[in-house]
């Protein structure tokens, strides 16, 4: 029987619960997942907890506070000026507390998200962090195949 190792192909599926027991993701009842390990799919924590685990294995981690995503790190939070936000989206867009916004990375290959934490006239206030950051999270999984 296969276990899992750095590099290894899974087939698995997985629930990703936050601290209130809500699932955030969870492919128990539908198809299972595939990825790759060491490729960034998983949190590494994540991944750390999966090694050495045989197929066929279910079983449930608890991960504490911050391990999963990091902790909330404060210069995560950054105003942003409407006349950007105009810039670069839809100058008539109307913010509200909560709306996550997608922002260019500087070489324009990719996108990144942050949350609406505060909305002024000049700016808005936005999260940057990872919305698990600093919380503890449950991740059950169920190992279908190793490759």
């Amino acid at each position: 029987m296969n276990s899992v190792q750095r590099g290894s192909f899974l087939t698995l599926h997985y629930r990703l619960a936050g601290p209130d027991g809500a699932d955030i993701i969870n492919t128990f009842d539908d198809k299972p997942a595939t990825l790759s390990m060491g490729t960034g799919e998983l949190a590494p924590a994540m991944e750390a907890r999966l090694v050495g685990l045989a197929e066929g294995t279910r079983t449930t981690f608890e991960l504490a506070a911050g391990e999963a995503f990091g902790e909330r790190n404060p210069e995560l939070l950054q105003r942003v000026k409407r006349g950007l936000l105009d810039e670069l989206g839809d100058p008539d867009e109307q913010y509200h507390v909560g709306d996550v916004v997608q922002f260019p990375t500087p070489d324009g290959q990719g996108a990144y998200a942050g949350v609406v934490r505060e909305v002024g006239h000049e700016s808005l206030l936005f999260d940057f962090n990872h919305p698990l950051a600093g919380q503890p999270v449950t991740f059950e999984v169920h190992l279908i195949g190793v490759l």
